[in-house]
């Protein structure tokens, strides 16, 4: 097995996870409160990371990269707990909001000059119909 495989299925678990939190919490608590709350939580991780890493190396380009990631995951964040103050159901906003891998496919092709195969080209297809068939919601017909 490949080294990277269980800890991409460790982050799936947990992913899974949060996304039940976050519906809990958005039914409870304001999109923006509850954004600061999960930051502080990850603040928890801070002195592990610390002991982990080693910061000396970073030049500016590297933070700048790093501190746009963040603020856009900030925000993503942000605009999912929007989407459930106003009414998104958890089993189809988590699962519609993790098709986001089909913008960075689009975006490595722009500008990494990345190349996809037929095949892989025919799962994002795949995936893009999966999103639009997990939001579609018929309207109900009252009957008079």
């Amino acid at each position: 097995m490949k080294h990277w495989v269980v800890p991409s299925l460790l982050a799936v678990v947990m992913w899974g996870v949060v996304g039940l939190f976050q519906k809990i919490g958005a039914n409870r608590v304001s999109e923006a409160s509850l954004l600061v709350w999960l930051m502080l939580g990850s603040v928890l991780l801070l002195p592990w990371l610390f002991a982990t890493t080693d910061l000396q190396d970073l030049n500016f380009a590297d933070v700048l990269v790093a501190w746009l990631a963040g603020t856009t995951n900030g925000l993503g964040l942000w605009f999912l707990f929007l989407s459930f103050r106003n009414g998104a159901k958890a089993s189809v906003a988590i699962p519609l909001t993790a098709l986001n891998p089909l913008l960075t496919v689009l975006l490595a092709v722009a500008f990494l000059k990345e190349r996809l195969t037929v095949l892989q080209y025919l799962g994002v297809a795949l995936a893009l119909l999966s999103g639009v068939l997990l939001s579609w919601e018929s309207e109900k017909v009252e009957r008079g």
